[in-house]
């Protein structure tokens, strides 16, 4: 199989206590043409000098120091200077699975797939539990990964960014960038704006991503009732105009609703 590089894109803000663990997961891959890019975005603590550390040690880590501007911000900066083939997003207090890379590459090449979606374990403390709903081995079409998406409209698996890959050639090409200006489902609104214009779609059933649950996060510390309700508002204009776009717009109505009055759950 070809070796194409895939760029791993993990932005930093005062993640020192986790940050040697993310990187190191991503290091070890089994999978070994990458590019890492840490976005070292104005940590406070000793992160900016993890990332140099690591820098130092591994050719293939690339440090962008700059001014604090939230983690869109740094997303994006990784997304413009990225040069793979395929894109994978971490947060840095995260971590992967030795073979995540692997696991989400093979199916892309093989499927010819624009965007592989994977499941992953949640970690609370010591408890560690598996989520995630496509199990379908088939490749699918933007319809059929669309009616996928409307069981669970507001969940993380089908939200984040870090359980999938993405193909670099649609971003660059389509512009698509995380918007700046929210604090909160800015990866939603990316995998939105991403979904317009890949054409193929698969899963993979097997858990690769650790997402650890943090209480210091933005998600539970800088989220009130008023910004949830802007932000969904906005966000749910993409929604519609996607599923107009797709033709599914009045099939899949009450669930589009549906995602006004619900939260971002596991299963």
């Amino acid at each position: 199989m070809e070796q194409p590089l895939v760029t791993v894109i993990i932005p930093v803000y005062n993640a020192a206590p986790d940050l040697a663990r993310c990187i190191d997961s991503v290091r070890k891959q089994s999978y070994r043409n990458l590019e890492i890019y840490l976005i070292n975005d104005g940590s406070k603590d000793a992160s900016g000098h993890i990332c140099h550390m690591y820098g130092r040690v591994d050719p293939r880590i690339h440090v962008i120091d700059q001014e604090n501007a939230g983690v869109s911000a740094a997303r994006n900066a990784g997304l413009t200077a990225a040069h793979g083939k395929y894109i994978q997003f971490v947060d840095s207090d995260d971590y992967l699975a030795p073979d995540a890379t692997a696991t989400l590459l093979l199916r892309a090449e093989r499927a010819g797939a624009d965007l592989v979606i994977s499941h992953y374990y949640r970690i609370d403390g010591k408890s560690k539990t598996a989520h995630g709903f496509l199990r379908r081995q088939d490749v699918m079409d933007q319809k059929e990964f669309a009616r996928e998406l409307m069981d669970e409209p507001a969940s993380f698996y089908y939200g984040v960014l870090w359980n999938k890959l993405y193909r670099t050639a649609i971003i660059h090409n389509n512009g698509i960038l995380c918007r700046e200006e929210l604090n909160w489902s800015e990866d939603f609104l990316f995998n939105l704006e991403y979904i317009r214009y890949a054409h193929r779609f698969c899963a993979v059933s097997k858990p690769i991503y650790y997402y650890v649950n943090n209480e210091k996060s933005i998600t539970h510390t800088q989220i009130d009732f008023v910004s949830v309700v802007r932000t969904k508002s906005k966000l749910f204009t993409y929604y519609k105009n996607l599923y107009e776009s797709l033709d599914l717009y009045e099939r899949f109505k009450p669930q589009i609703y549906k995602y006004l009055v619900a939260t971002a759950e596991h299963p």
